[in-house]
């Protein structure tokens, strides 16, 4: 009696193993969920579609390299357009956030009136959905401030949530050269131009020897902290910028 009852359980164990390994073929077999992954410079899960589509803001991860001259504001909005482009979200339009000066038959133009109404999001909601740091502000008072109840709240305008169009996040102080934080924007912190008669924006952004342009700081440390007004730049030269902790690097956002 003892050797059939041996026998049964041995078929009783090949049967239940030969069922699991069905089973695994199976689920193999099956589509995997093309759920986005914020890859970070790693090749993504099989299955995955990252797609940068709803991403609505990035820092440029490359300046045009002439300095201050940007080729005013159209050439900007031109650079923001072909990077957002090349990662698959020029479906939107691209705008810079920038300012331009009043001057002789050219009224001031606010960075802030140029960037649509929000809300704004960073590459990481293009691959991960909603995490905490994806939602840079749900607005334009949010994003400036305008009461006192929102400047005293804060936006999410800091060091982790500022990513460029690769979701790479900029470096700043205490990160290893080269340091990259000061951002053009030639604004003030609430987002409009300056009304004086110093120059702010490398003579609205065509200039890339006289001049200075406004700066604010993607990680918001020093000088204020402030991510879009912290401090000026030495003059318009590309080696002006980078003499400071800049490399002409841009705010985009999607106006629509």
């Amino acid at each position: 009696m003892t050797k059939p009852l041996m026998t049964g359980r041995r078929a009783y164990a090949i049967l239940v193993s030969t069922l699991v390994v069905a089973s695994c073929l199976l689920l193999a077999q099956q589509t995997v969920p093309t759920t986005p992954y914020n890859t970070q410079g790693v090749t993504p899960p099989p299955g995955s579609n990252p797609s940068p589509a709803r991403m609505t803001f990035f820092v440029t991860s490359v300046g045009i390299g002439k300095g201050g001259n940007l080729g005013g504001l159209a050439g900007a909005d031109a650079h923001c357009q072909s990077l957002a482009t090349a990662v698959g979200a020029g479906g939107r339009t691209w705008h810079a956030y920038l300012s331009t000066q009043a001057r002789p038959g050219q009224p001031a133009v606010n960075a802030r009136d140029r960037i649509g109404a929000g809300p704004w999001f960073n590459w990481s909601f293009a691959q991960l959905g909603a995490p905490q740091n994806a939602l840079i502000s749900v607005d334009l008072a949010d994003l400036h401030g305008d009461t006192l109840i929102q400047a005293q709240r804060g936006n999410n305008f800091f060091k982790q949530s500022a990513r460029n169009e690769h979701g790479q996040v900029i470096h700043g102080i205490g990160d290893p050269p080269p340091i990259q934080h000061e951002i053009l924007t030639g604004s003030k912190w609430d987002g409009r131009a300056y009304t004086d008669s110093a120059d702010h924006t490398c003579n609205n952004w065509t200039s890339s020897s006289t001049g200075s342009a406004q700066v604010g700081h993607s990680d918001r440390i020093g000088n204020g902290s402030s991510w879009n007004s912290s401090n000026a730049t030495k003059g318009c030269r590309q080696a002006d910028l980078e003499s400071t902790g800049g490399t002409g690097l841009l705010y985009c956002f999607a106006v629509n």
